[in-house]
């Protein structure tokens, strides 16, 4: 579904360097779900983009409709967790919510029933120091709500399970478990 100009806002996923000055952002919005940007020139030291599109912050953003991938023209932010930021065991679980949300979800598939899920347990992350358990409840959240698990089926050993579903290890979940045992 393709958009002349639009605005959201989103929680950024994940970011990879592109060109010489360029980032493509993977930003869950609450309009469109997940969508693939580029974000031109933020890599420059002047740019005023550059500060609001850090993994897992909550920003307003404006896009265009570009050649491949859509523009990010605007950003503002709204939450860049900085608790969060403050604690390595709180980023590492932070960076493993945001590549369960990307490996879970599909390119353009609206779901603020999820979006709302992860806003939520990034502000739990903020608050709680029982990371574990907050950890296992997305998890096992994230793949009711997504259909991949049933609500009445108990889940034993979280991880375990959503690989399964994935079919796939996460590059996350090691440090995740090593951290927080």
């Amino acid at each position: 579904m393709k958009r002349m100009s639009y605005s959201s806002e989103g929680i950024v996923l994940a970011r990879r360097n592109y060109s010489e000055a360029d980032r493509i952002l993977v930003i869950f919005t609450k309009n469109f779900g997940k969508l693939s940007f580029l974000a031109k020139g933020v890599r420059k030291p002047k740019s005023r983009k550059r500060g609001h599109i850090e993994v897992f912050s909550h920003i307003r953003f404006s896009a265009s409709q570009g050649k491949g991938l859509d523009l990010i023209t605007e950003t503002e932010t709204i939450s860049s967790y900085k608790v969060i930021r403050s604690s390595l065991k709180k980023v590492s679980v932070a960076y493993f919510l945001m590549e369960v949300v990307g490996r879970l979800s599909q390119e353009e598939e609206k779901n603020q029933e999820f979006y709302e899920l992860i806003l939520k347990n990034l502000e739990l992350l903020c608050d709680t120091n029982s990371l574990k358990s907050l950890r296992k409840e997305f998890i096992y959240k994230s793949l009711v709500l997504l259909g991949f698990w049933p609500k009445q089926r108990m889940m034993g050993d979280a991880d375990q399970a959503l690989e399964e579903v994935l079919e796939r290890k996460l590059s996350t979940i090691r440090v995740g478990r090593k951290l927080l045992t």
